[in-house]
């Protein structure tokens, strides 16, 4: 009778017991010099490790997310002897020449699920999505991690979540994951971004950031082993270039956590504005990283599924709807009876405004996220094919095209006296002809790089003048007729968002710190006309700010739309409509805006 309760009791810890070890990579950044041979170094020590189950992946594969990055990492990822689980992270999607689809062409998906000895891993990203701004869980996203625990066995299953960022504010909905993990059986919680190993307690779940695999100041890259033994998780730091590998870490997953209450984010701004009325708000379900467009009673917007709406202006109801064949990051423009928009599905679409029906659609060779201006009876609008292009509104043919870029258009182009300026991620700022497409003059700021394109921002122009601001925090002003620089400062460390007054007398630009000034279009630098301390804090969105009958308009980061008289920089109002990102305001009076954001809502708000 011992003899068989011995068995037996062996029988059953053997079933209950863990015994897992995965690799863990993160912050792989193909495109910067090491990068290559430090993941094939990675890839070969993993291999050779026989214990090794799989590997994780937690995003930043590359520096800038383009194909040709992508494709060297997949290319040497796919050497692993045994099965790998990968993730984007930021490098990956907010630089994306595809609007971040071709990470999911190459490996399937952008998420991923699996279970390995009664252990669940899930894993997702939280972009940002095309747009600068914090991390954010995009609501499609949400719906699928939901639908992954249908019953109660599914939700008492030991979770293991990976993503990029850690689970805080950095992440700008961060509270919809942790509120969720709360509730499931979370273990502990993996992710990169910080590029050292680091211990988190994200709101009493256990939160651990991995190394980079870049060597950096080191001999040679590293990454993180991590071994799961019975009812205890082991952190090993691993060295390409060492047998051995040492611990730095190690929590329990028996204990139960005391998980410790979210601090929500503030809407109580808006009890000081109650002059400031929702009137209406439509939920497409999807990311949308675009403006909308208003004519007539109408609005037009595109969302991340690919759906692009026309809704009544009055009430938000759908007059109808298109889908294009992939995400719309491409901003709207409206003339006449005509829609224009640029889909990542390498398409450039013309709708009859009144009925959404299909006029023409011009297909381009690589994903169209720039927006379009329609001037004339031309519609201007640049793509990831690293052409810009003038197409005729009415028959959908090429007039001219432009193919001397380095880099995809992400941005709105300016025009003026036959002259159409426009910013590529190929750290220049472009003057082109019109009417004929030949090159004027193009321009470089003094810091190498691409992260440093004037790419973002739309140009204004003025009194002759070209407007601009970059990620390099530099203000520049240029003659538009020879590209020369009349004035470049760094005084007010702006990033990419500017606009413009009506009349052209004023330029707004918004600092990465709680302001927002105004100078006059001036050939000479000036003292600004007005500075106003809006104290939002640390702001890094690329909205842009527009002007609407003497007042402007600018949503920050964090979802909060400021309102100033444009005369003097008088605050009017705030109102937060949530605390992700939110896309260049449509202003439809002074009275009234259109908003749309990460969210997947479009948004009117009016102030009685």
């Amino acid at each position: 009778m011992k003899k068989f309760f011995l068995l037996f009791l062996f029988f059953i810890t053997s079933i209950f017991s863990q015994q897992l070890k995965f690799a863990w990579l993160t912050d792989i950044h193909i495109g910067y010099p090491t990068a290559a041979e430090d993941l094939t170094q990675s890839v070969n020590d993993i291999n050779s490790a026989k214990d090794i189950d799989f590997t994780i992946v937690t995003g930043d594969i590359t520096a800038t997310g383009t194909l040709e990055e992508l494709s060297l990492a997949k290319s040497i990822l796919d050497k692993l002897d045994k099965p790998y689980y990968i993730i984007p992270g930021n490098h990956d999607t907010k630089w994306s020449e595809s609007g971040c689809t071709d990470f999911i062409k190459l490996w399937g998906n952008d998420r991923f699920v699996f279970e390995n000895q009664n252990m669940l891993f899930i894993g997702l990203h939280e972009g940002p999505r095309m747009r600068m701004a914090d991390g954010y869980f995009a609501p499609e996203d949400l719906r699928w991690f939901d639908s992954l625990f249908k019953t109660k066995s599914d939700s008492t299953k030991p979770l293991i979540f990976i993503t990029h960022y850690p689970l805080d504010e950095s992440i700008a909905n961060w509270y919809e994951m942790t509120g969720r993990l709360k509730t499931l059986n979370t273990k502990f919680v993996l992710f990169g971004h910080g590029h050292s190993n680091k211990i988190y307690n994200l709101e009493g779940i256990p939160g651990i950031m991995g190394k980079s695999n870049l060597r950096a100041q080191e001999q040679n890259g590293g990454y993180n082993i991590v071994e799961i033994k019975d009812d205890s998780v082991f952190f090993y730091e691993k060295n390409n270039s060492k047998e051995n590998y040492s611990r730095w870490h190690s929590i329990s997953i028996s204990e139960k956590l005391n998980f410790t209450e979210t601090k929500f984010p503030d809407y109580s701004i808006n009890n000081f504005y109650p002059n400031v009325k929702l009137k209406w708000q439509f939920k497409t379900g999807y990311t949308i990283g675009s403006s909308a467009v208003a004519s007539n009673e109408n609005i037009f917007a595109g969302d991340a599924s690919g759906k692009f709406y026309s809704l009544n202006i009055y009430d938000g109801s759908v007059q109808w709807t298109f889908n294009s064949n992939n995400a719309i990051y491409s901003s709207p423009a409206v003339s006449s009876d005509y829609v224009v928009f640029g889909s990542a599905d390498s398409s450039v679409y013309c709708l009859n405004k009144n009925d959404g029906k299909l006029i023409w659609q011009f297909k381009m060779n690589a994903a169209v996220l720039g927006s379009p201006l329609i001037y004339n009876n031309i519609v201007y609008i640049g793509s990831s094919d690293n052409t810009f292009r003038a197409i005729n509104l009415q028959t959908g043919k090429s007039i001219w095209q432009f193919s001397e870029l380095n880099g995809y258009v992400e941005c709105k182009p300016a025009l003026m006296d036959d002259k159409i300026i426009f910013g590529s991620w190929d750290e220049h700022l472009y003057c082109l002809n019109a009417s004929s497409g030949n090159l004027i003059w193009k321009w470089r700021g003094d810091r190498e790089g691409r992260f440093y394109s004037p790419a973002a921002c739309t140009p204004v122009i003025s009194n002759g003048i070209v407007f601009i601001v970059a990620p390099d925090r530099q203000m520049t002003a240029i003659d538009i007729e020879s590209g020369k620089q009349f004035w470049r400062t760094g005084k007010y460390q702006v990033r990419e968002t500017i606009g413009i007054s009506e009349n052209g007398d004023k330029i707004f630009i918004r600092t990465m710190n709680d302001t927002i000034l105004a100078l006059t279009s001036s050939k000479e630098l000036l003292e600004p006309m007005w500075i106003t301390d809006c104290k939002f804090g640390y702001d890094i969105s690329s909205a842009q700010i527009i002007e609407k009958d003497g007042v402007i308009f600018y949503p920050t980061k964090n979802g909060v739309i400021y309102s100033l008289d444009s005369s003097n920089g008088n605050i009017l109002w705030k109102h937060k409509i949530t605390n992700g990102y939110v896309n260049t305001i449509t202003a439809i009076s002074k009275n009234q805006i259109i908003a749309t954001d990460f969210d997947g809502n479009i948004t009117c708000l009016v102030v009685e």
